[in-house]
């Protein structure tokens, strides 16, 4: 029987193992492997854009190394923090990190921090740091979300529409499960399936999108700032109505967490860019004035 299903398109994928491959009895995890290619790729990115820019493009790698420490860190603390109901009962599971719990969100928080300081540490300047990071960011949440995918996680309640997927049962944490999803069982020759909403393909794609979108407008930014308010308006669009369909939401009371702050976000990044705009103008005509 397919581990995983997707009846509407035809597609059943027999076998998928969370595990790519072994060393010295340590498992390597699909996961980590997509977030790392997606890191790869990101400091490549940047380092392509900050040639194409006249910067020096030394500098992301050497930002990219603390960013990392940072921004990992902040994406465990926002997922401890938001799931402490939890982690105050197990707190042994706190530095677990192997078996999950990253918050992107807290990774985001974490390396705008980390931005702001290491601009101020070598004097560089944090908005045109942003726009050229900004592209990898999504490059790497793109790839990310393919990991969730092989760990059978991150995905939303029952659907039956066209991209409407399988998993089976016995490989979903039971977390992760909802009465709805539950009293939707599908029983196939005596196994058991959920089917859900693929969530973390919904968000993939939607990122190809912004990406696709973000790689056309930097070329032909205004000010310095555009891209990364641009990222911000864009990822937080699509968050915030994917986030309400899944059923690993981080909750304060009944409020989901993170959709909340999609929200939030949205409303940022529009005040960010008219300020941005503003003051890239005024600059401008100051310039002139001289």
């Amino acid at each position: 029987m397919p581990e995983i299903w997707f009846p509407n398109l035809g597609i059943e994928i027999g076998h998928l193992d969370r595990t790519a491959f072994s060393i010295a009895g340590h498992n390597i995890y699909w996961y980590g492997i997509f977030i790392g290619t997606g890191v790869i790729l990101g400091v490549l990115l940047a380092m392509h854009e900050a040639k194409r820019t006249g910067q020096n493009s030394d500098t992301y790698i050497d930002f990219m190394l603390y960013a990392l420490i940072i921004s990992v860190i902040g994406a465990r603390l926002y997922y401890v923090i938001f799931s402490w109901d939890f982690y105050s009962q197990h707190p042994e599971k706190i530095f677990a990190i192997r078996e999950g719990g990253l918050a992107i969100y807290g990774g985001i928080i974490g390396g705008v921090l980390t931005g702001i300081f290491y601009c101020r540490w070598k004097k560089q300047k944090f908005w045109l740091m942003a726009d050229t990071i900004a592209p990898s960011l999504l490059l790497g949440q793109i790839l990310g979300r393919w990991g969730n995918f092989f760990n059978r996680e991150a995905f939303g309640g029952f659907t039956d529409g066209l991209f409407a997927m399988r998993y089976q049962l016995s490989q979903v944490r039971a977390s992760d499960l909802t009465e709805e999803l539950l009293s939707h069982l599908v029983n196939v020759n005596g196994v058991d399936y959920i089917q859900v909403h693929p969530t973390f393909l919904y968000e993939s794609l939607w990122n190809v999108g912004v990406f696709v979108i973000l790689m056309v407008l930097i070329r032909r930014k205004k000010f310095d700032g555009q891209i990364f308010a641009l990222y911000l308006f864009g990822y937080g669009l699509g968050r915030v109505w994917i986030e309400g369909l899944r059923t690993d939401q981080l909750l304060i009371g009944a409020v989901p967490v993170s959709q909340a702050l999609s929200a939030v976000l949205i409303l940022l990044s529009v005040g960010l860019f008219f300020w941005l705009r503003s003051r890239a103008a005024k600059q401008t005509q100051e310039e002139e004035m001289k």
